[in-house]
């Protein structure tokens, strides 16, 4: 495998661990499955907007969508509710295998760059928050390009930044989605199998897939 000169990374899920978001949705619309089916529903609008040509902040559609999960369990919560319940993504602390395996990437010389559907402000925070921003030699939103990913343009408007070709480029994410949409506009790619998260079966297979950041560090180090 040829190491690559570039890492693109997804961050919630992929970096951040969701638990104390999943936790707050799922006590607050009192069923485990409401926290799943409200990350589905924002990443379909999301995908919406993209696709009839529009832009909405994704936390706007956040809790537009929160609105939506909500009445699916017969909730009714107060819009003070809502917006204390998604402040928890701006708390998310990263995966205990984060630090060890962007540090030694980092150490290795090998660009990072973080890119999340989140704006920019959002984004800054919560790798802040997390203690991971300095790992990073440029982070990224899709604001910048008004488009959500899988669609091609945010993974495009990384490598012209960083002038770094695709096949140079490597992204590495914990949603199918996201792998496969970063195939499809030319990149290599690395799957985090988190709980719960599977490679899309159809065209979505990774050149790497590890269970955590460290393992597919170390994947691409021993190369």
């Amino acid at each position: 495998m040829k190491k690559p000169k570039l890492l693109i990374f997804d961050i919630n899920e992929t970096l951040l661990n969701l638990k104390p978001l999943t936790v707050a949705i799922n006590k607050s619309l009192d069923s485990k499955h409401a926290f799943s089916l409200w990350f589905r529903t924002l990443l379909h609008y999301s995908l919406v907007e993209t696709l009839t040509g529009n832009y909405v902040d994704f936390s706007v559609i956040g809790k537009a969508t929160l609105q939506m999960t909500m009445q699916k369990f017969n909730k009714n919560l107060s819009e003070d509710v809502l917006d204390s319940i998604l402040g928890n993504i701006r708390k998310l602390p990263a995966h205990e295998d984060v630090k060890e395996g962007l540090k030694i990437l980092k150490e290795d010389g090998i660009k990072l760059v973080a890119l999340s559907n989140s704006n920019e402000q959002l984004l800054n925070e919560q790798l802040q928050f997390a203690g991971i921003a300095s790992f990073f030699d440029a982070i990224v939103s899709v604001q910048a390009v008004a488009s959500y990913k899988p669609e091609p343009a945010p993974y495009k408007a990384v490598l012209s930044k960083m002038g770094i070709s695709p096949e140079n480029t490597i992204m590495v994410a914990a949603h199918g989605w996201d792998i496969l949409g970063a195939k499809r506009a030319g990149l290599r790619t690395a799957f985090v199998a988190r709980k719960g998260h599977a490679i899309y079966p159809l065209d979505g297979t990774p050149e790497i897939e590890g269970k955590t950041i460290l393992d597919v560090a170390h994947t691409i180090l021993k190369n």
